[in-house]
This record gives C-alpha cells, structure tokens and sequence, in this order.
C-alpha cells in the first residue's frame, strides 16, 4: 500500500458555506465510494482525499471527486447544541491579560457567539469551532502542553474546540466541558458533527469521567490458542487501519513496520491486513493452549520457544504448553506475531487495530487470552530473510507548505530521535522555518515543525489535523524505517529525486 493524496480547495478563510458545501461533498463521496481511496479528512477551508496509489491514480480520484461536486445535493442544515461550560481554565487569567479584557468579560465574549462546526479531527471528536470573536484571537502557545486534560475547552487564532480526551496540545484552556463529546461505547460516540452549531453556556457542575478503553480482543474466544502470562511494554493488535474514518478525528491506526507485519502474516498464509500482534522494544511472555502455527517477522527482539531461540522472518508451529518468549536486541524497535488464521477481535468503525489514545482497544495484559479467528491447517516452516536495519537514510518529498529553505535544513544534518510513539516521532536537530497556518488534514509521515523549528514526524495514530507547516512527507517505502528508530538514534533525511 502507498498512502497518498491531495488537498482540495473550498475557501481562503473560515467560511461557514464553504464549509457546508465541503461537508455535503465528503457525504455524497462516502455513499459512493472509489476503491483504492483511503480516507476523506475536511479541514477549515480544504479537504483532504488520501489514496492508495497502488490502486488507483490521482487522475481517476480527481474524476470521482469533480462528478460528484457537479451534482452536489443542497447543504443539510446541522443541528444547534447547548454545551455547559465551567470556565475555570489554567489559562483564562492569561488570555485576560494579552487581550486587554477582564476574565468575565472574556467568558461573556467567548459564550456570546452560535458556533460553526468546522470539522472534527486532530483526536476522536475534537470538534473545530469558529469563527472565534475578534478580541480573543491570540496565536498558539510557543510550546505546547505535552498533555492536556479531557473535556478542556480552548482558543486559538480564529478558533475554539473541546479536547476530547487526554492529549498534547498547544491552544489556550479557558474551562472544561460539562458533556462528554467523545465515548467509543455510545451507539453514536461523536456528540458533535461537522455542520453543528454550538453555543457555549456557563455553568457549574462536575467534570465527566473520561470514557473506559473499548475492548476488542472477545473474553471468550472461540479457539483459544495464546494465554499472555506477562505483558512485553505495548502490546498491540493491528490490522490493516481504520479506513475512511478521518472525518471523525479516528486514528488510521495499522502497523508502523507495515513491510514486517505484511511479511508475517505471508508466513502463515494470512492475506495483508489481518489482525495480528505488535510488540514494541520487548516482547510478552506467551503460553500456547492448543496448538498452533504462527510467524514473527521484524526487529528489536528474537523469538524463544522454550528457551531455544528462533530465527525472525520464519514461521514454526507451538504444541500445548509450549512457552514462546522475546529475547530484546539491540537494533530495532519493533516486531510482529502472527497466528495462522488471524487473530480473532471485533472491529471498531472497520478495524481490529488498537487506539490507546483514541480508547479503543487496549495493550495486552496479563492473563488475556487470544483466540485465532479461523483455524485452519498450515504447515510450518517458511522462511522468509529480514534485511538488515542499515542507518536510518530517510527520502523526502515536497509537503503542503514546501519550502527549498526548509528542505535544506532538513538535509543538513542528522536529526535525534529524543521521543516518539505511535503518534509521531519528536526529532532534535537543525532548526526548520515553519510556521502556523488555518488547520487542516495532516497525511502520513507529514513533517510537522514546531513552534521552535523542531520536526515531528506524523505516523500512523497521528491527530488527524493540524495548524503548523508541513513543509515534506516522508517517501512511503521509507516510514517503515521510522518505526523501528530508537530513542537517541540517528536520521538523516535527502531529498528525493
């Protein structure tokens, strides 16, 4: 798969017809879809339509998108939304200070305006609201918060939004919501839809509890195969990614190592996309209830069955009570377990992969117990060479705010990787011109530039918008390479020609 895509047009500043007209697009392209195309993610003022080159072209998506805007239905009228507000926010005596205004009369302008809702992006559910009153326009925080607390309401520039969850963030908090916008476990778990109006109401009253993690994996599975005994540091199950979901704020999810969990699954015969294991830097500790064929392919770590090692990149079979461990390895970061037959686990707007974030699924844990979807005979065996993880050389392409200034400081030196996880990689070196911008949809291995001129390079549980330059994208067959870094490793980033 090679994720692609382009942003179409709809307006130059925050529009609520353009917006209305753009939300009528997305709904009328999701009733009739195009194979090969991948995700839909509207913005303030563009869509984004992500596909799979390796499908289709980008000639036959822009036909799709052009018919369908040539017959665009009438723009359906959205509802209008009371949310309560307990305006107690960490920033709310700040924002009164750089503006010139009192903390009441910030509330009173910040309540007084019937929101447009934009789009819903960045985490599930965050839902983009504006236009924002003139007199509270203020530019993002310089460093953002490396988390911010659930059901938080904030400003930024020309707009206002609730966090839906725990995350990072660099708006300015002036109270909490009193509604849970976000809860995977509603029959309909996104409180607000892009096309709501929304009026914020002060008022008192106790913060919401943040929404249990969905489970996925089944209590009981049907074929029981796996007892996890100890838990490795994150455990995950994957698949193929949550498709078309973008417009919500989902995770796309799916394996980092796509090329190792591709190459696992082949080993036991699974088609590409099935629900298998991720493990990160060390593995579980796993006892086989019944016998079974599975395959590790990937890095970071080795596979033990009973203590004898096991080459990756090979399937082989686990009689009962065999104990399968990983012995952790110096280079890579990331590996893949396979079970001939799939993994069985329930489905979540399409998928079986894990959202940590987005509270969806869960790492394993002690005492879970993985079942195969459809047993099947396999027979043990194949093999398949893993390459060897050379230094990380990384190619470029142009992203949406291309610049040849930050394309050659990207190239100018390596970069250290000084933290990362399934949202994105935080890099130190040479500064990047950057800069904010209207939100919009960030694609697959985007590099976003902070406000002090650092890459963050944007994977696959990435927030689904953004409001800073995205001046390259990561060359697709290389965001594999990605995902096996380590904290304190090096890359270096060319261009590609």
């Amino acid at each position: 798969m090679t994720l692609t895509g382009f942003y179409l047009p709809f307006a130059s500043r925050l529009d609520p017809e353009a917006s209305a007209r753009m939300q009528a697009l997305v709904r009328a392209l999701l009733c009739h879809p195009l194979p090969g195309v991948t995700d839909l993610v509207p913005g303030y003022v563009n869509l984004y339509v992500e596909f799979d080159a390796e499908q289709t072209s980008e000639g036959r998506v822009r036909r799709w998108v052009e018919q369908h805007l040539e017959r665009l239905p009438e723009a359906a009228s959205g509802r209008c939304v009371e949310i309560p507000v307990r305006y107690d926010g960490p920033d709310l005596a700040w924002v009164a200070g750089a503006t010139g205004l009192s903390a009441e009369e910030v509330v009173r302008l910040h309540s007084r305006p019937l929101y447009w809702v934009f789009a819903t992006g960045f985490t599930p559910g965050f839902p983009f609201l504006g236009p924002l009153p003139e007199a509270l326009r203020l530019p993002r925080r310089s460093t953002p918060r490396p988390q911010v607390p659930a059901h938080a309401v904030a400003i930024a520039g020309d707009q206002t939004g609730i966090y839906p969850l725990p995350s990072p963030g660099g708006w300015h908090l002036l109270g909490t919501a009193l509604v849970q916008v976000y809860d995977p476990h509603r029959s309909e778990p996104f409180y607000l839809q892009a096309g709501d109006r929304v009026r914020f109401v002060p008022a008192w009253g106790p913060t919401p509890p943040l929404p249990e993690p969905l489970e996925l994996l089944p209590p009981e599975p049907l074929y029981p195969v796996l007892r996890v005994e100890e838990p490795g540091l994150l455990d995950l199950v994957v698949d193929g990614g949550r498709r078309l979901a973008g417009h919500l704020g989902l995770a796309a999810g799916g394996p980092l190592d796509a090329r190792s969990a591709r190459l696992a699954n082949a080993l036991v015969g699974n088609p590409p996309g099935t629900p298998l294991l991720e493990f990160t830097l060390k593995g579980p500790v796993l006892r086989a209830l019944a016998p079974a064929v599975v395959a590790f392919a990937g890095y970071g770590m080795r596979p033990l069955r009973n203590g004898e090692p096991l080459p990756a990149g090979q399937s082989f079979a686990l009689g009962r009570g065999d104990v399968l461990r990983f012995q952790s390895l110096a280079q890579g970061a990331r590996g893949y377990l396979a079970l001939a037959g799939g993994l069985e686990s329930r489905r979540f707007y399409g998928s079986a992969s894990a959202d940590v974030r987005g509270r969806v699924g869960r790492p394993l844990r002690a005492g879970d117990v993985l079942g195969v979807a459809s047993p099947r005979a396999v027979r043990p065996g194949f093999a398949h060479a893993l390459p060897e993880l050379a230094p990380a050389v990384v190619r470029l392409l142009p992203g949406p705010q291309h610049t040849p200034e930050a394309l050659e400081a990207l190239t100018s030196a390596p970069y250290t990787l000084t933290a990362g996880d399934r949202m994105g990689l935080r890099l130190e070196g040479p500064r990047v011109p950057g800069g904010e911008l209207i939100s919009e949809a960030t694609p697959l291995g985007a590099i976003q530039i902070t406000p002090q001129g650092q890459p963050l390079v944007l994977l696959h549980d990435r927030g689904r918008m953004g409001g800073y330059a995205k001046p390259a994208l990561v060359h697709p067959a290389d965001l594999f390479r990605l995902g096996q870094l380590r904290p304190g490793e090096e890359v270096r980033f060319v261009a590609f020609t």
